[in-house]
């Protein structure tokens, strides 16, 4: 059932719209920005579902008609605009937005639209929607969801309030899996550290078998990297991963072990471990690389990450990754 107690972090967000209910200073146009799996989604769905509520309060009833018809997908003052090119063109925006917001609401106080994926609006489609964002009727209110706020028009953004997700804890997210998902306290903690503050990707690797599988064969390839040759890591990151969209994965795994390194080469203590298990094979590399050497490895990751978005040769990317690996 959609309610904010389904949202995992992001309170002051949860309390600014809530505020912004109470004291009847909702917004008629919103941006929330943060990237995939981050809970954007869900809290607008909240939102929506909250200024439709029947009851007019901060929280939705979750009784009322128009909840129920949240809950089945069906609420007919709630519309998505949808796309089925790689953009939102401007006629995307002209038939489900611009002409549809001069019906009034069907039932409820407020008509509300929700763009997903806003950055993919075209200039044209932008333009067309500062038109309506610039004198809204007063029931209207458009919600932008995007990963990439640098996307918009400076005219679009200027119109709307901004709502950045920033990265939840990694405790909150180990906590909600544990007890939401029933995952064990090693396999949570991972899942957490390697998501980065965002639950949704947390959610996808905790309850994935081929994430589980991939995760314990680079750590069988971690412990013992030292010792092999720069071809033999190529060939296991190849086997690991069948394209380059997914090899990221690998290397935030990679990063997240040569910070355990770091980490107990500076406090030496195993409890502070991400990979606990894997105290004794870690304990012996921090006590093979000095500190530069660690953080030059980090680095080194991050930017084969930069090259392959970047669309470089997937080889070069990750050959250069092993040499500063092998050199340090």
């Amino acid at each position: 059932m959609l309610d904010y107690n389904q949202v995992i972090g992001h309170k002051s967000i949860k309390d600014h719209l809530q505020m912004a209910i109470e004291n009847s200073r909702v917004s008629q146009a919103y941006i929330f920005s943060g990237e995939d799996g981050c809970g954007k989604k869900l809290l607008a769905d909240i939102f929506a579902k909250t200024l439709l509520c029947e009851e007019g309060k901060s929280t939705p009833c979750n009784k009322c008609k128009s909840c129920l018809q949240m809950e089945g997908g069906n609420q007919p003052d709630l519309k998505y605009v949808t796309h089925e090119k790689a953009t939102i063109g401007v006629d995307d925006i002209r038939i489900q937005l611009n002409n549809d917001i001069l019906i009034k609401p069907f039932a409820s106080k407020y008509k509300i639209y929700i763009i997903d994926e806003a950055e993919k609006m075209t200039e044209a489609a932008q333009n067309a929607l500062l038109k309506t964002i610039e004198e809204p009727p007063q029931y209207a209110i458009i919600l932008l969801l995007t990963t990439n706020t640098t996307k918009l028009l400076p005219t679009i953004l200027s119109r709307c309030v901004t709502v950045p997700f920033k990265a939840v804890a990694n405790g909150e997210i180990k906590k909600y899996l544990m007890e939401r998902y029933t995952i064990p306290d090693y396999l949570a903690e991972i899942s957490a550290g390697f998501c980065q503050g965002n639950v949704g990707r947390a959610i996808k690797y905790a309850t994935s078998e081929s994430f589980i599988e991939s995760k314990d064969a680079i750590l069988h390839m971690l412990k013992k990297i030292d010792d092999m040759e720069l071809y033999e890591i190529m060939e296991s990151i190849k086997q690991f991963s069948a394209n380059k969209l997914e090899v990221e994965d690998y290397i935030d795994l990679m990063i997240l072990w040569y910070r355990d390194v770091l980490l107990f080469k500076v406090t030496k203590d195993p409890n502070l471990l991400l990979y606990k298990n894997e105290y004794r094979a870690i304990s012996r590399q921090a006590a093979r690389h000095n500190y530069e050497g660690i953080e030059n490895i980090i680095q080194a990751m991050d930017k084969a990450k930069i090259r392959l978005r970047a669309n470089v040769n997937f080889d070069i990317a990750i050959e250069l990754m092993l040499l500063s690996l092998k050199e340090n």
